[in-house]
């Protein structure tokens, strides 16, 4: 049986251009709001087109102290060039990037996943300390 854990690759971000990149503070306040990023192709850009795009960013976190794993947030990237003049001719194209707003109090890890529509899922971790 396969399952979908197998299916996530991996590889160092900086030459990778699939991996998502998460930026946040290493450490934070315990119960205070931060900002975290989640991008594609912060050092090798990513296509945006028709035919080559992100599809989604899904962040999770997990506390140090639990098996479980919890959704942060799922963000759909709709616009890639579409258009009735042709594809790749629109007029709005969704940047695969996003920021989100969370508190957590305990450390743990951030963990984002991605989706390509040719290259498949991939993921990525960030250690995050409580201080």
């Amino acid at each position: 049986m396969t399952k979908i854990g197998e299916m996530y690759q991996s590889a160092d971000w900086k030459k990778e251009k699939h991996v998502p990149v998460i930026d946040c503070p290493d450490k934070v306040k315990g119960d205070e709001v931060f900002a975290v990023s989640a991008s594609i192709g912060k050092e090798v850009a990513h296509p945006n087109t028709i035919g080559h795009h992100i599809q989604w960013i899904e962040l999770f976190f997990k506390p140090d102290d639990s098996k479980f794993v919890y959704q942060v947030g799922s963000f759909t990237f709709s616009a890639h060039g579409a258009s009735t003049e042709g594809d790749d001719e629109g007029p709005v194209y969704t940047h695969h990037g996003v920021t989100a707003s969370m508190k957590i109090k305990q450390p743990g890890t951030l963990i984002a996943t991605s989706s390509c529509n040719i290259h498949g899922l991939w993921e990525n971790s960030r250690k995050i300390e409580i201080g």
